[in-house]
This record gives C-alpha cells, sequence and structure tokens, in this order.
C-alpha cells in the first residue's frame, strides 16, 4: 500500500517530526534524542547553530547553560561534526570498527587508507600522548607524518588535524570539549560511554528508523554531501506528495493527530532545510546560504533565518548579534509574500525571545 499525501499533509508531516509546532517540547536531551543530532557549526553571526536548533524548539525555556551541562555530565557527545546523544554512539561502533567503509570502497576512500597506513607511527604516536597528557588540542600534538595530507583544498598540510580526524572515524579518539572554538581531543575510551556494538546492518537500519523519526518524511535514498545522510532507505512506508515526482518514505505515526502551528525563526542549517532540494519540494521555499557570496550578490543577508510559519517558510530575517553592543541588529525582514499581521507578530515575538537568549536588545537598521 501506498500512502498519498497532499503537498499540506507532507509540509505538516515534516515540521511536527521536527519538533517546530504550537506544542512545545521542554527539555534539551529530549529534544537532542528525538532529532538525532545537532550539527556543532560554529558560526556566531547570530547565535551559534546547536543555540539556535534547540532555542526554535524550546523557546524562552531553552538555556545554553543546559547543553553545556550535557556535554560536560557525556549526556551528549560530539561525533563527526555532530552532537549526538551518548547512548547512541554504539550504533556507530561497527561503522568505525569497519573503517574506511564496507566494500566496494571507492578509489578516495583507499587513497585515505594507504595515508593513514602510510603514517601509522603518527597515529601511534597521538594515541601515546593522548593516553598520558590528553586532552589536547591538535596544535599542542606532534606532527610525525612521513606522507603529508594533500588536498585541493584548505586542509593541505594539516596533518596532525586530517589525521585526528581519520582516527575519530575509526573510533580511536573523539572531542572531549572545546575550548574558545578549539576541539579538545581525547581517547575515545575516555569520553564515549561503554556498551555493546550494535552489528553493522541492525545499527543502519536503527539510525535509518531514527532519522525517519527526525525527517517525517523523507526519499529513500537521495546523493548528498558527506555528513549525516537526509535519506531512510526502507524505513517507514511508501508514500507519493500531490504534484511531486517520484516516492517518498514516511514515519506512520505523523499520519494521525491535528495540527497546531506557530512562528519559529530556524537555522539556515537547520534539518528542516537543510537538505535544499527536499526543502524545495515539499516546502516550496526559495533559499540560499549566502555567507560564501560577495555582499553585493546577496538577495537576503549573510545569515539570513528562514521564518517559518504554520506548515509554511515564508520569509526570511537578515540579523547580526552585535554583542560588544548589546544589540541583535534586524537589518531586514524579506517576506515571499504579503505577510499577514499574524505572521509580523510572529517574527517580533521571536525577535525578542532571540535577543531574551543572548541577553541583547532588538534593534532594527544598520
Amino acid at each position: 500500500m501506498v500512502i498519498e499525501l497532499s503537498r499540506r499533509d507532507a509540509r505538516r508531516i515534516a515540521v511536527r517530526a521536527q519538533l517546530l509546532t504550537a506544542d512545545r517540547p521542554t527539555d534539551v536531551l529530549d529534544v537532542v534524542r528525538h532529532l538525532g543530532l545537532v550539527q556543532m557549526d560554529l558560526t556566531a553571526h547570530v547565535a551559534v547553530n546547536a543555540d539556535l536548533v534547540l532555542w526554535s524548539r524550546l523557546g524562552s525555556s531553552y538555556s545554553p547553560a543546559a547543553l553545556d551541562e550535557l556535554l560536560e555530565s557525556r549526556g551528549l557527545v560530539e561525533l563527526l561534526g555532530f552532537l549526538r546523544p551518548a547512548e547512541d554512539i554504539r550504533l556507530f561502533r561497527a561503522e568505525m570498527e569497519a573503517w574506511p567503509g564496507v566494500e566496494p570502497l571507492s578509489e578516495w576512500r583507499r587513497e585515505i587508507e594507504a595515508w593513514v597506513e602510510d603514517n601509522r607511527s603518527c597515529r601511534e604516536d597521538l594515541l601515546t600522548r593522548l593516553r598520558s597528557e590528553g586532552p589536547l588540542p591538535a596544535r599542542d600534538l606532534p606532527d610525525t607524518t612521513v606522507v603529508p595530507w594533500r588536498s585541493s583544498g584548505w586542509t593541505n598540510s594539516k596533518n596532525v588535524q586530517r589525521m585526528l580526524d581519520m582516527m575519530e572515524q575509526r573510533g580511536e579518539v573523539a572531542v572531549s570539549s572545546r575550548e574558545n572554538r578549539e576541539r579538545n581531543w581525547d581517547l575515545a575510551s575516555r569520553v564515549y560511554p561503554d556498551g555493546p556494538t550494535v552489528p553493522y546492518d541492525e545499527a543502519e537500519a536503527e539510525r535509518d528508523r531514527r532519522r525517519l523519526v527526525a525527517l517525517g518524511i523523507a526519499r529513500a535514498r537521495v546523493t548528498f554531501p558527506p555528513g549525516e545522510p537526509n535519506h531512510v532507505n526502507d524505513a517507514g512506508v511508501e508514500a507519493v506528495v500531490e504534484g511531486v515526482r517520484g516516492r517518498w518514505r514516511v514515519e506512520p505515526r505523523y499520519l494521525e493527530g491535528s495540527f497546531r502551528g506557530r512562528t519559529a525563526l530556524l537555522s539556515p542549517l537547520d534539518r528542516l532545510v537543510f537538505d535544499r532540494k527536499r526543502m524545495a519540494e515539499l516546502l516550496a521555499f526559495d533559499y540560499q546560504l549566502e555567507m560564501y557570496k560577495p555582499a553585493a550578490k546577496r538577495r537576503w543577508g549573510y545569515f539570513a533565518l528562514p521564518v517559518l510559519h504554520g506548515d509554511r517558510l515564508v520569509g526570511k530575517v537578515d540579523a547580526q548579534t552585535d554583542l560588544a553592543a548589546g544589540m541583535l541588529r534586524v537589518h531586514a525582514v524579506h517576506w515571499d509574500d504579503e505577510p499577514s499581521a499574524a505572521m509580523r507578530e510572529g517574527v517580533e515575538r521571536e525577535l525578542r525571545s532571540l535577543a531574551a537568549l543572548l541577553g541583547v536588545e532588538v534593534r532594527r537598521g544598520d
């Protein structure tokens, strides 16, 4: 049986799954457990991504101190650039043990495997140093590579950092903490909880299932940049969406129940909008993160926040936090269509809430 959904049904499933309805959650750890992850991006043009994502769900009850406490107590851990519930590490152990991946391996993965093997002595040196002195930042660890790391981008010759990245994927080291945005590394055994290794296929299926719970509706397979995937394979049930080509997978729990929306300001890295193709197909929203564009070519701003109202994305807020001046400077609100009074009021309310979170005041204009 294939479920038939209207575009409105699909939008509401996606919004409900991301905890962005009027029924706000109340606990930080519960939110991360439901979402499965929060991206650890430290761009603070408005606020760091983790704070924006959690505040947009929890509202005024959210405090960054609560997130700090969970990281210090190891209720949450950082893995591959994402904050995750510590108990979920068991779903990644088999993948770590299978590094650099299961066959057939791409040429790129073969090259990485060879680079790590060529620099085995460096890897062993890092483990020895961390075992005796960790946690330490990458800059305090010795570079004893014999073959330098080469890439076409900014990681050229960043030998120690790239080795640590590979060792994190292998489950040998982990991010212990961050100080002034810099990662401190330690042995993974001193960061991650003890626990069983879930078999590879079983772990993959469980991660797919949890991802669909967090997304509500997703493609079975998509081509997406490296990082957390946005596909769910065979999880859920098959569905079609009116006016959208192809088949989807939907989480059955969201097919029942009422919908009460609200207004929310989202991080550009929020999982509701991060997959821009899915966002366009289901939410018909035109958006790009413009921080990498020259200022003259930006339409909405350096780090514009998408505006969710009910089950629709309706605009973008161009804002910047100036902590020194104690201001959340709102340069513009770009509406996709003429906004209703409820939309305007909702955005103003959320801006005041965001300013309160940051300990600043809202100021209009430059």
